[in-house]
C-alpha cells in the first residue's frame, strides 16, 4: 500500500522549497490567491512582476486543487482560485462559488526524476521505471496524492498505461501536493518520482536530479484553469487580469507550461 511520509520528515524535505506567502502593504487588504502547488515558483514570479509594475501585492497559497476546492466549499477566504485540473472550477462554478467558467491558463506536463546518483534513469516512456521495478530495484517512488491532486491523478494515469501501477503500489510515497512529492523524489531517500515539469525546470530544483518530459500520451491533457471568486476585490481582479497578459505567460512559458490555446 502507498504511505504518506511522516511529518517531521516531510518538513525537513521542504525546507529549502517552501514558498513564503507574498507580503502584503497590510496583510489582511492583500487579497489571497489558492495556487496549485506546480505553480510554486512560477506564480512566485508573476507576482513579484506585478508588484514591480503596479504597486499591488497578493498572497499566494501553494497547495493541492483538490484541497483547495474543498477549502473554498467551506469558506476559505480566497479571491482567486488557480486550479491544476479545470474540472474543479467547473464543480465550484456549478454549485455557485466562482463569478463564471474562468480561464483556461495553462496546460501542464508530467516529469519523471531522479535524484542525483541514483539507479533509475528517467525516460518519457518510463522504460527504465519499469525494468528496475521488474528487478526489485525501487524501493520508494513519489508521486502526488491522486485522491485530491490532479498530478498524482495524470501520474496514476501515465503508470497505468505503462502497466507499473500495481506492482508499485509498495514503493509508492504520496505527497500532500505535487510540491510535496518533488520534495521526497529528490531528498535521496527515494529511486525517484513523478513530478509536474513546471517544478523541474525550477532552477531551485533542476540542480538536485536529472529529469525526463514524460509523453503527454500516456495520461489525459492536464488543462489548468483558474476563476475568480465571488468575493474578489479590485486588486484580485487585477492580478487576473495580468495573469492573462503576456508578461505573465512568458514567465509561465519558461516554467515548461504550455499556452491553452496550443
Amino acid at each position: 500500500m502507498p504511505f504518506c511520509f511522516g511529518r517531521r520528515f516531510l518538513l525537513a524535505a521542504l525546507s529549502s522549497l517552501t514558498l513564503a506567502a507574498a507580503p502584503a502593504w497590510a496583510q489582511e487588504d492583500a487579497p489571497l490567491v489558492a495556487a496549485a502547488s506546480d505553480l510554486q515558483f512560477a506564480v512566485d514570479d508573476i507576482a513579484a512582476a506585478f508588484e514591480d509594475e503596479t504597486g499591488m501585492r497578493v498572497r499566494l497559497a501553494m497547495g493541492s486543487t483538490g484541497n483547495f476546492a474543498r477549502q473554498i466549499r467551506e469558506g476559505a477566504p480566497f479571491e482567486i482560485f488557480m486550479a491544476a485540473d479545470e474540472q474543479f472550477i467547473a464543480d465550484l462554478h456549478a454549485d455557485g462559488f466562482t463569478r463564471d467558467e474562468g480561464d483556461l491558463y495553462a496546460i501542464g506536463r508530467l516529469a519523471i526524476v531522479a535524484p542525483h546518483g541514483a539507479d533509475l534513469t528517467p525516460d518519457a516512456d518510463l522504460d527504465n521505471l519499469a525494468e528496475m521495478l521488474d528487478a526489485g530495484r525501487i524501493m520508494r517512488f513519489a508521486i502526488a496524492n491522486p485522491d485530491h491532486a490532479p498530478y498524482g491523478m495524470r501520474a496514476r494515469e501515465a503508470l497505468q498505461a505503462h502497466g507499473l501501477w500495481e506492482a508499485l503500489q509498495p514503493a509508492l510515497v504520496l505527497g500532500e501536493n505535487v510540491s510535496q512529492a518533488a520534495a521526497f523524489a529528490l531528498s535521496g531517500n527515494a529511486e525517484g518520482g513523478i513530478i509536474a515539469w513546471s517544478l523541474a525546470l525550477a532552477p531551485q530544483l533542476a540542480e538536485r536530479g536529472d529529469y525526463a518530459l514524460i509523453d503527454a500520451e500516456l495520461h489525459s491533457p492536464l488543462r489548468q484553469r483558474m476563476a475568480l471568486l465571488e468575493n474578489a476585490g479590485p486588486v484580485a481582479e487585477a492580478f487576473y487580469a495580468y495573469l492573462m497578459a503576456p508578461a505573465a505567460r512568458e514567465i509561465l512559458a519558461q516554467y515548461g507550461f504550455a499556452p491553452p490555446e496550443e
